[in-house]
């Protein structure tokens, strides 16, 4: 498979932009397009313990975000595409670019035709300060047909057959060609209750010469209450990784579960939690936002993430974010493992007329086996916005990072103030 590079995976995401932004909106449509410029001052630009260096990053963007009217064909896009410039140079001037495409189109009664593609920032050695030399962009485009059969009111077989393409903007980083194959049937037990079965099969092709296959057969159910819901499946996995005329295998239990609960008409409370056998490439850490492959670890990974949190609104119009979270790798190759726990707080509310004020705290401690390190990091940010008119925001803000470790040159203090400035053209 031909490795393409990150100005190849930008060229193709700033097409899907353009292309969405030409499309006329009419009807129910929403098309929404801005653009901010931003600058950040920072103490210590390359988070390193010693001999540190300030800088001020300016950042150009552009963003867009599309829903078309609800028809035989759906799609919903968001992107930005910004360019930073260093003044001291610390970092070559970038482009950095995510998006998110989801659509489909309904051929046939019962027959849809899914499109996705995704492209973000990632980092390549999560043991590593998140900064421009450590970032890599991947893209993962996915197609295929979806078949919905519905045998009478109460059973629904649907069957999906997909393509997925995972491209990383650094050549040394490994892409992959997925084929997937699956299956699920469900019963409507009750008006409130469903259950059923699934099977999957994944093949996936590296660009390395690896082939990995993975079978799932899992249990499926969802309830659906007054003031809450749940769905969920288990079931159990076989992961096959061929290399070199050499073959691995794993298997174990694998699942996963989501329950909402609205405690009040302003809380909701929710859980979530997973576990995958997989690899590096696949679409994990983009659907649970909070994992992070590490990338100069071995290919194949048992995955494990739970995240719980509240979202409450209150009477001054202030909203309140807090989510707990833990992650797990295990690299199938090498026997090691690397967890991830964390702890998350937003609180902003408006102050005076058109100004907001907005506050966050970040935790995160995590550890490695292949060194048999452990860091923490902690982040705090307090910042203003104004919204001098419909079109016209401005914000500022301050914030200090530390990173604490037992591996001394991974330790950084860093203090940072930035200011932006956004116009909303449509």
């Amino acid at each position: 498979m031909d490795n393409k590079n990150g100005a190849g995976m930008l060229r193709l995401s700033s097409f899907l932009m353009g292309a969405l932004i030409m499309v006329p909106v009419s009807g129910q449509a929403q098309l929404q397009l801005s653009g901010n410029q931003s600058a950040r001052f920072t103490d210590n630009a390359a988070k390193t313990a010693t001999n540190e260096k300030s800088d001020v990053e300016t950042r150009t963007s552009l963003s867009a975000s599309y829903q078309t009217d609800p028809g035989k064909c759906n799609a919903r896009f968001s992107g930005t595409v910004g360019y930073s410039i260093w003044l001291e140079d610390t970092f070559d001037n970038d482009t950095d670019a995510n998006m998110n495409l989801d659509s489909q189109c309904e051929l046939a009664t019962g027959l849809f035709w899914d499109l996705d593609n995704n492209l973000r920032e990632v980092r390549q050695d999560t043991s590593q300060s998140d900064t421009p030399t450590n970032r890599t962009r991947k893209n993962v485009f996915s197609t295929g047909p979806r078949y919905v059969w519905r045998l009478g009111t109460q059973d629904t077989v649907t069957f999906v057959t997909r393509y997925e393409n995972t491209e990383f903007e650094e050549p040394e980083e490994t892409d992959s060609e997925r084929y997937v194959g699956s299956t699920a049937w469900s019963h409507l037990l009750s008006p409130t209750l469903t259950g059923g079965v699934s099977a999957s099969y994944t093949r996936t092709e590296l660009d390395n010469g690896a082939d990995i296959n993975v079978k799932t057969v899992s249990l499926t159910s969802s309830k659906q209450w007054a003031s809450s819901f749940l769905s969920g499946s288990l079931g159990v996995s076989e992961i096959e990784t061929e290399f070199g005329g050499t073959s691995q295998s794993s298997d174990g239990l694998v699942g996963q579960v989501d329950f909402t609960r609205t405690l009040n008409p302003s809380t909701n409370w929710y859980i979530s939690a997973a576990r995958e056998l997989t690899d590096r490439t696949s679409s994990f850490d983009i659907r649970f936002e909070e994992f992070e492959f590490n990338l100069r670890e071995s290919i194949t990974v048992e995955t494990t993430t739970v995240s719980t949190g509240v979202r409450k609104s209150f009477s001054d119009q202030g909203s309140l974010n807090v989510q707990v979270f833990a992650n797990q790798s295990d690299f199938l190759e090498t026997d090691e493992q690397e967890e991830s726990t964390g702890l998350s707080l937003g609180y902003s509310r408006p102050l005076a007329g058109q100004l907001s004020g907005n506050t966050s705290l970040g935790y995160r401690y995590r550890t490695f086996d292949d060194d048999n390190s452990d860091q923490q990091i902690l982040d705090a940010e307090v910042g203003l916005s104004y919204e001098a008119s419909r079109k016209l925001s401005v914000s500022a803000g301050i914030g200090y990072e530390q990173k604490t470790s037992d591996v001394q040159s991974r330790e950084y203090d860093e203090f940072y103030a930035l200011i932006s400035v956004g116009y909303r053209f449509r």
